[in-house]
Parts: structure tokens; C-alpha cells; sequence
């Protein structure tokens, strides 16, 4: 099954890849004329290279996390790249079904930018998000096999299992709080946007609204609520008999997608906006840059929970040891 993962994985990079590469090569695949992708072509093709080494390092960890090697990988330099393509791709799993259910419903949907000027050919983003998702659900099962094999052990049990009286529990606890208040800022923002307000959009945002747009502002407020439900479960044991692995999977992911979205979206705003009417607010910004700041915060809750809990396994099994030689 792994096997298969991997290949799946590997295979569902290439067509986005070679999009890319076309692209780079000065190919215009896919790109209708008139686009705007064909006015800035040095930037784009930076932004393409880019892509196409994110692109490239799925490969990368599809292959440590399946050979022996990739267990001695340092925890962080694992960790890090997974979270970050959890965070990119979790929107797109779950956006671009939604997308379709919109549609197959009646609602209007903003594909390729339909209107004076087209930004991509509809088939594109088919391909490549059909790609995106096969990447998802690939990498995925490969780090949930890989994550039991090397760490099940500190996740086991229920959240009333935590230790109540944790050398770091009150300032995990305070941390999460902190975490969970500056979440209210996404949530409250993208609740409201998915409601119908245009405070802090950009006047082209406002005119080219769609059914599917309210519906991922709805997506995005529900990451959000999910890494302060997450976080504020495991600093507090909120959740009694719940696995403990659900609030780290809502923090893991919700956190993710906050932040790799907001660094994403901050990036993109930062090249190739020429008009007022297109270049985010303020507001906009602000929100980015607090989707970010949860996302760093809930590492590095993460990382305290994890040294923590594996100090109290090796402290387990030394006392375990212990206990046999004095029988022995």
C-alpha cells in the first residue's frame, strides 16, 4: 500500500510540473491570450521555478518517508516541510469539491477568471488541483504510517489522560489562549466575507463575487475555528474520552492551513498587482500576517507538547527498567 502511495505521489507532480516548465520555457499551455499571466513574464517565471522546487520536494518526502533512512531524519526537518504541504494542499482537498458541489447545485463559480480577461483555460485547474488533491491523499497516508511507526507512541490515549499538573502547562495553557483569541481575527473576518460583507476587500474582489467564493470564506473560518478548538482541548483537557490524536489532527491541519495560505496569499500580493483596484487592504494584510503568527504559535505549542510527552515515555520506561533489575 505504501508503495503505492509513493507512485501516486511521484505521479501527481507531473502534471503540474510540466505546466510549469512549459511556462518557464516561454510556452503559453493553457494560458488564454490577453491573460495577465502574460504581462509579467519575469516574475511569473520566478514564481513557476518556485513552484515547480515545491512541486519537486513532494518527491522528496515521499521517498523519506518511505525508506529506512528517512527515520533518522531529524524530527524538525521532517515536521516542518509536511506541515507546510499539509497547509497548502488541505484548502485545495477541501475547496475544489466544494467548488463542484456548488456548482452541481446551481451557484456561480469563479474558475479561470471568466470576464474581460481571462487568467487561465477552465481545463487547467482541473489537472492541476485533481493533481493537488492525489498529492494530498497520497503524502497523507504515507505520514500517518510513517508518524506510528516512529512517534504513535506520545499521542496514545484520551485527552483526560494528559497529565493535569505538566511542567509546561501553564504556559501551554497561556500560549493557547493567546492562540486562540488571535484565531478569532480569521474567524470573525472570513464568517463575516462568507456572510456577504465587503469590509477589507479589493473593489475587483467585491464586483467578481461568486457562490463559491462565500463558500470557501466558510472553509477558511472553519480551519480556523478548528486550530483554536485543537489547541485550546489540549492545554485545558477539554474533550474527556476524544483521542488525543483528534485535537493534534485539528491543530496540525488548521493551523497549517492558516498559515501557509496567509504566507501564500502575502507572497502573491507582493508581485505583479498593478492596479488599486486589485491590491489587498489593509485589513487583508492584518489578516494574513495573524494567520501566520497562529500558525508559528501552534509549532511551537506543539513542539513543547511533544518534547514533553517523549520525556515522559523515556522517564516511563527508565523507571520500568529499573523496577525489573531490582526484581532480577
Amino acid at each position: 500500500m505504501l508503495r503505492a502511495a509513493r507512485a501516486v505521489a511521484v505521479l501527481a507532480c507531473l502534471p503540474y510540473v510540466g505546466l510549469k516548465v512549459s511556462w518557464i520555457a516561454g510556452g503559453e499551455l493553457g494560458i488564454p491570450p490577453g491573460s495577465s499571466l502574460l504581462d509579467h513574464r519575469a516574475t511569473m517565471a520566478v514564481a513557476n521555478g518556485l513552484t515547480v522546487l515545491m512541486d519537486a520536494a513532494v518527491v522528496v518526502l515521499a521517498l523519506l518517508l518511505t525508506r529506512p533512512w528517512g527515520l533518522r531524519v531529524r524530527a524538525w526537518l521532517l515536521v516542518l516541510p509536511v506541515w507546510v504541504a499539509t497547509g497548502l494542499l488541505a484548502p485545495i482537498m477541501a475547496g475544489f469539491p466544494l467548488q463542484l458541489l456548488v456548482r452541481a447545485f446551481g451557484g456561480s463559480v469563479a474558475t479561470s477568471g471568466e470576464g474581460a480577461r481571462q487568467f487561465l483555460d477552465p481545463w487547467v485547474f482541473g489537472v492541476v488541483y485533481g493533481g493537488f488533491i492525489l498529492q494530498g491523499l497520497a503524502l497523507g497516508v504515507l505520514f500517518v504510517a510513517y508518524a506510528r511507526r516512529r512517534w504513535g507512541h506520545l499521542w496514545q490515549g484520551t485527552v483526560r489522560d494528559l497529565p493535569a499538573h505538566a511542567p509546561t502547562g501553564p504556559a501551554r495553557r497561556v500560549a493557547a489562549t493567546a492562540t486562540a483569541a488571535l484565531a478569532l481575527v480569521p474567524v470573525t473576518l472570513h464568517a463575516l466575507w462568507g456572510s456577504g460583507a465587503t469590509a477589507g476587500l479589493n473593489a475587483s474582489t467585491v464586483a467578481e463575487r461568486t457562490s463559491d467564493g462565500y463558500a470557501l470564506e466558510w472553509m477558511h473560518t472553519g480551519f480556523a475555528a478548528a486550530t483554536a478548538a485543537g489547541v485550546l482541548m489540549l492545554a485545558f483537557r477539554r474533550g474527556g474520552a476524544l483521542a488525543v490524536k483528534v485535537p493534534l489532527a485539528l491543530a496540525w491541519v488548521g493551523s497549517g492551513a492558516l498559515a501557509c495560505w496567509g504566507g501564500w496569499l502575502s507572497l502573491a500580493a507582493l508581485t505583479g498587482v498593478d492596479d488599486l483596484a486589485d491590491q489587498p487592504s489593509a485589513l487583508l494584510h492584518l489578516t494574513y500576517a495573524v494567520q501566520m503568527i497562529v500558525g508559528m504559535l501552534v509549532l511551537t505549542i506543539g513542539a513543547h507538547f511533544f518534547a514533553e510527552r517523549a520525556s515522559e515515555h523515556a522517564s516511563e520506561h527508565a523507571a520500568e527498567r529499573a523496577a525489573v533489575r531490582r526484581a532480577g
